[in-house]
């Protein structure tokens, strides 16, 4: 008989990826539902912070303990055979009666506000995002009661999960390697909605009216499909709104990292049209001297289709910082450059290209003054040139 607290216990499971957003919390998750767990990745990142007392192999190949069952995320599916990320998800997502949240943005800060406006309801939840939430105290919990995740669209794997309650944030087509039109993505969801009890449409929703302590329109719809599906799931409409109203965001989402010689750094996962222009007008309502972007590109083929929309976001900031791909996602293809973007920004925002993230930090330190706001913006790595950057600031009259 399987226990409804550990429905894993027995298992020994090897995460290959464990350093990646999602992964990190499914080992957490695992381990906590009674499984022995370990992993590897090629490097560390800034989820391997959450993987306390779990044993990691950084580097080489993964090589599985014998006996263990292997987990691969899509990043590594071509290293090593083994059950799929999105497979071993629709395994947890079974397990309990589970929230998913999917769209193109806002799965993170969604989920997270569900998350955690259910353990402050007392409903003890548990939770796997894909972003560290301070409030929460990491990218994944283990409560006994609602299961919050997030479904991905991008390789399509949220069209193989099973929960009672079904958030859609939005429809925009950001993977153009899985789906050939946006008629395509949205008909897919629609379908895979059809055979959820319950369903929240956030772009059906009026933001919310009431304040938030995270900033920006796009904020207000998240909280909007947030409060809707809380409602649902039966948290009272005052304990949801207070909740809500209280949720301080998670990293990389508009993350404030600091102030340091008058100049603001703020770190964020943007890395669409869509995102990139929430971002920078959600940095512009903080009324810096000057706003000084950084993006690092991840995907060659949204780089392919959509550089002039990315350089035209990029062009609501003052100065545009672009680097070349970093922990690319897809393969290489001839005239595919990250310069495609740059050329792409429109006059007068001025433009610096940055191969690395080195060079990213050392030119955003050359060009920066104080009153100045520098947003560094992409999947993965960019917090490592947002950290640089405020390292290499001058300190301001009082040390900080």
């Amino acid at each position: 008989m399987v226990n409804r607290d550990t429905p894993l216990a027995g298992r020994r499971l090897y995460f290959v990826g464990i350093a990646g957003s999602g992964m990190s919390a499914y080992a957490n998750v695992a381990r906590a539902w009674g499984a022995d767990v370990r992993g590897w990745d090629a490097q560390e990142t800034i989820f391997s912070e959450t993987l306390d007392a779990i044993a990691v192999d950084l580097g080489g190949e993964p090589t599985p303990p014998e006996g263990w069952e292997t987990i691969v995320s899509t990043a590594h599916r071509d290293r090593i055979a083994g059950t799929p990320r999105a497979a071993f998800l629709a395994e947890l997502v079974a397990a309990r009666p589970s929230i998913v949240v999917t769209g193109a943005h806002g799965k993170t800060t969604t989920a997270a506000m569900i998350a955690y406006a259910l353990r402050e309801a007392g409903n003890d939840p548990a939770w796997i995002v894909g972003g560290v939430v301070p409030q929460l105290g990491g990218n994944a919990g283990t409560g006994s009661g609602w299961l919050v995740v997030e479904g991905d669209e991008s390789d399509r794997s949220v069209l193989e999960l099973r929960p009672r309650l079904a958030v859609l944030t939005n429809v925009e087509l950001d993977h153009h390697a899985s789906w050939a039109s946006t008629a395509e993505l949205r008909e897919a969801l629609d379908a895979w909605l059809a055979t959820v009890p319950t369903v929240v449409r956030g772009d059906e929703l009026a933001p919310v009216g009431f304040p938030l302590a995270v900033p920006g329109e796009h904020n207000r719809r998240n909280a909007a499909a947030a409060r809707e599906a809380l409602l649902l799931a039966g948290v009272a409409s005052g304990q949801a709104e207070a909740a809500l109203a209280a949720f301080a965001g998670a990293d990389r989402r508009f993350q404030v990292l600091g102030t340091r010689g008058g100049v603001t750094v703020v770190d964020d996962y943007g890395h669409n049209p869509t995102e990139l222009r929430a971002a920078l007008t959600t940095a512009r309502e903080r009324d810096p001297r000057r706003l000084l972007a950084v993006y690092v590109p991840h995907v060659v083929e949204r780089t392919r289709r959509l550089h002039g929309e990315l350089g035209e976001a990029l062009g609501l900031a003052d100065v545009a910082l672009v680097t070349d791909f970093v922990g690319r996602r897809d393969a290489p293809q001839d005239g595919v450059s990250a310069r495609l973007v740059l050329d792409a920004v429109p006059d007068p925002t001025r433009r610096i290209w940055a191969p690395t993230l080195d060079d990213a930090a050392r030119l955003a330190l050359h060009v920066t003054r104080p009153g100045d706001l520098v947003l560094t913006l992409g999947v993965g790595e960019p917090w490592r040139a947002a950290r640089a950057i405020l390292a290499g600031l001058p300190a301001d009259e009082r040390g900080r």
